[in-house]
């Protein structure tokens, strides 16, 4: 199997849309929200079969990991209350094109992390979505959209949720939403610069010391991490950490969404295979034709498919080392006999 280990519902239904638009505006004038909306299923379908099903389809995979879209999660609009609201009906939805393509897409969740709350109604969520089925969440290190106000993930704050993923034994993947800090552009500056910061921050822990059998996938290529690994080993050296290798690199993994040619081949040579992940968070932040290549950017399997590796290291980008990581898919996939 080939399976996208990072896929987002980015091309949704209008009245879902503009739903989060009236919540938006009546929690500015004070007002509750209306009750969201119906959405049929075949409102679902019409979006769906047009983007990401036929584009999986077009490019050669078999299964994406599938969350709401990044840029829209916005923890940092509203209190509280609009975020577990918000997440709750983004995550049905999410629940219910699994339900639709149970071959086709694994649910991952949102949380509804807003910035001024602790972590016990993002563990209420995950809890929740687990029992749905769901397999994973999307856990934002930087609730607040581009101020990076909270502590660093290793921090005791984010401990009761690290005991919520090892129990219910899913990963996350350290995933920011849309920026509001005009300084940084949200998926070519915000996104990369948090990937690389969760990266430094878990160097500087012992978060794996404490929790042996938490996983995180730092998406986007883990952002600057590859390209100044040597940087971070030389850092590990002189703060005394051990060797990344052990240090880190048990409980961390890389996903493909780098959208170029040499960009994958930098990250297979740099990163061992165990750690990388198949992904292209198509339909996402970067959407159009490289005139150098006449293909899309985002198409990302043909540059696995370039890599010089063996078949076997192969086998494990595209499915073998997703199946580690989420082991609830990996039960889920061997029910069907797979």
């Amino acid at each position: 199997m080939i399976i996208d280990c990072h896929g987002h519902y980015t091309v949704l239904p209008k009245a879902h849309d503009d739903w989060r638009e009236m919540q938006k505006a009546a929690f500015k004038a004070g007002q509750p929200a209306p009750e969201y909306p119906a959405i049929s299923d075949d409102e679902i379908r019409e979006t769906i079969e047009s983007n990401q099903l036929r584009l999986i389809k077009e490019r050669g995979a078999d299964m994406t990991i599938f969350s709401p879209r990044a840029s829209a999660m916005a923890p940092h609009v509203g209190d509280q209350s609009v975020a577990v609201k918000w997440a709750q009906v983004c995550n049905d939805l999410i629940g219910r094109v699994a339900g639709l393509y149970p071959e086709v897409f694994a649910p991952v969740c949102m949380l509804p992390q807003s910035p001024e709350a602790d972590m016990s109604s993002s563990i209420a969520e995950l809890e929740r979505c687990v029992d749905m089925g769901f397999i994973g969440c999307n856990l934002n290190p930087d609730p607040g959209g581009g101020h990076f106000r909270h502590p660093p993930l290793t921090d005791e704050y984010w401990f009761p949720f690290y005991e919520a993923m090892c129990e219910l034994d899913v990963p996350a993947m350290i995933h920011v939403s849309g920026s509001c800090n005009p300084a940084m552009h949200a998926t070519g500056a915000y996104y990369i610069a948090a990937d690389t910061i969760a990266f430094m921050q878990l160097l500087e822990g012992d978060l794996f010391g404490r929790f042996p059998n938490l996983r995180f996938i730092i998406p986007h290529g883990g952002g600057a991490v590859p390209y100044h690994w040597g940087r971070y080993r030389g850092l590990a050296d002189m703060l005394k950490k051990p060797d990344l290798s052990g240090h880190l690199m048990n409980n961390v993994f890389f996903d493909t969404c780098v959208y170029h040619q040499p960009g994958i081949n930098l990250l297979a040579d740099v990163i061992d295979n165990k750690n990388i992940l198949f992904g292209s968070e198509m339909v996402g932040a970067v959407r159009g034709i490289d005139p150098t290549t006449g293909f899309y950017f985002d198409d990302t399997k043909r540059y696995v498919d370039a890599l010089d590796i063996s078949e076997a290291e192969r086998h494990a980008i595209f499915e073998g080392n997703a199946r580690r990581v989420f082991p609830r898919l990996d039960a889920q996939l061997k029910e069907r006999g797979l």
